[in-house]
């Protein structure tokens, strides 16, 4: 079975290495297959050469695309439309995959696969000190929606989705007048609506928020792309906020509202 590997990169050259050292740690120790993916968004460091220098080895096999700087959004549906394996997952290119990462699938796999609710497994990501990124599930194996998790549940932080491709492929990322970034949470809401996922309480990815990444610059993302966002908090308020959190109403209405001055 083959794992598409999806990796967005921007003048990251110096951290593609721990990415690429954890993907052939696990593929050695694994029945799956590894497709790696990585898009280009316009890098003007070494990325290039870097990746050229990881194909010439051939350990495992490598796609590398490169497009003009459009945003990582972009760039994944780029990745999505090129994906061969059966199963889909995104992987920054300042993070990189647990020890046993690849087990931790394939210990799961038979469920997603056999069971027609499911878009995704979901698993968790921990920081360079071992900290959860956010809360566990409430449960193991727990059955639910991205939506659900965070609006109904409140479990906090970044998750790990490990996507049906045949499913994954039928959506994307949608960008509003020429924005080039918008929350994945859109588009896995859209998914929520014909599927669902599973939770697992097990670590898949490792990494740190950098100064210059999105995460860390929110409020600047927020200001530059209010279209998308606009959107985003619209189609919640659209879809009905029975069973949210009153934290979460509160949250949703005050960015709905911040978003529809800014885009004006």
């Amino acid at each position: 079975m083959i794992i598409s590997i999806l990796t967005a990169t921007y003048n990251r050259a110096k951290c593609l290495n721990n990415l690429y050292e954890s993907i052939v740690k696990n593929e050695k120790n694994s029945k799956l297959e590894v497709e790696w993916i990585i898009i280009d968004d316009g890098s003007t460091d070494e990325t290039k050469s870097i990746v050229a220098q990881f194909i010439k080895e051939k350990i495992i096999n490598i796609k590398y695309l490169f497009q003009q700087n459009s945003g990582k959004m972009a760039a994944i549906n780029k990745g999505v439309d090129c994906a061969i394996g059966e199963l889909i997952v995104d992987c920054d290119s300042d993070d990189f995959f647990s020890e046993n990462a690849f087990e931790i699938i394939e210990n799961n796999i038979s469920e997603l696969l056999k069971n027609q609710r499911l878009y995704a497994l979901c698993f968790l990501k921990q920081d360079l000190k071992g900290n959860i990124s956010g809360k566990r599930f409430l449960s193991n194996n727990m059955e639910t929606t991205m939506f659900d998790l965070y609006f109904k549940q409140d479990i906090k932080g970044e998750k790990i989705l490990v996507f049906k491709a045949n499913i994954r492929k039928k959506f994307r990322h949608e960008l509003e007048k020429n924005e080039n970034f918008i929350t994945e949470a859109r588009m896995y809401h859209k998914m929520d609506e014909k599927y669902r996922i599973l939770c697992i309480n097990e670590v898949l990815e490792i990494g740190d928020y950098i100064e210059d990444g999105y995460t860390k610059n929110i409020s600047k993302t927020f200001k530059t792309c209010p279209n998308g966002y606009y959107k985003y908090f619209k189609e919640i308020l659209d879809r009905g906020l029975k069973g949210v959190l009153l934290k979460k109403k509160i949250y949703i209405l005050k960015h709905y509202i911040w978003f529809g001055i800014m885009k004006k």
